[in-house]
């Protein structure tokens, strides 16, 4: 059984045990989430596909850590002008494991 969900402007398939890193949310560790924009639910063979969301379906999970990516670097570089600038961005993110899928 899976499904798809969305948060965070994402969307991310997702199976019961998995963790994943989602964009922050403001929970501490060991909290419980719950995710109702449910977009898709498989089960076997029966499938439910929402308008745009499933009616009456959730995906529970609990925080499991908060943290920060790899840094990403960029240079913005202007050739025979003597200029380079360099940047980096660090973003955060909130690590959860799926506890249960119901449709």
């Amino acid at each position: 059984m899976y499904a798809v969900i969305q948060t965070g402007g994402k969307q991310y398939r997702v199976a019961e045990g998995t963790t994943l890193k989602i964009e922050k949310l403001e929970l501490g560790a060991g909290d419980s989430v719950e995710f109702d924009k449910v977009l898709m639910v498989q089960s076997g063979d029966a499938v439910k596909v929402g308008q745009p969301y499933v009616q009456g379906s959730k995906v529970t999970a609990t925080v499991v850590s908060q943290g920060r990516h790899k840094k990403v670097r960029i240079i913005k570089f202007r050739r025979r002008k003597h200029h380079m600038k360099q940047m980096g961005h660090r973003q955060y993110y909130t690590e959860v494991q799926i506890t249960g899928i119901s449709a």
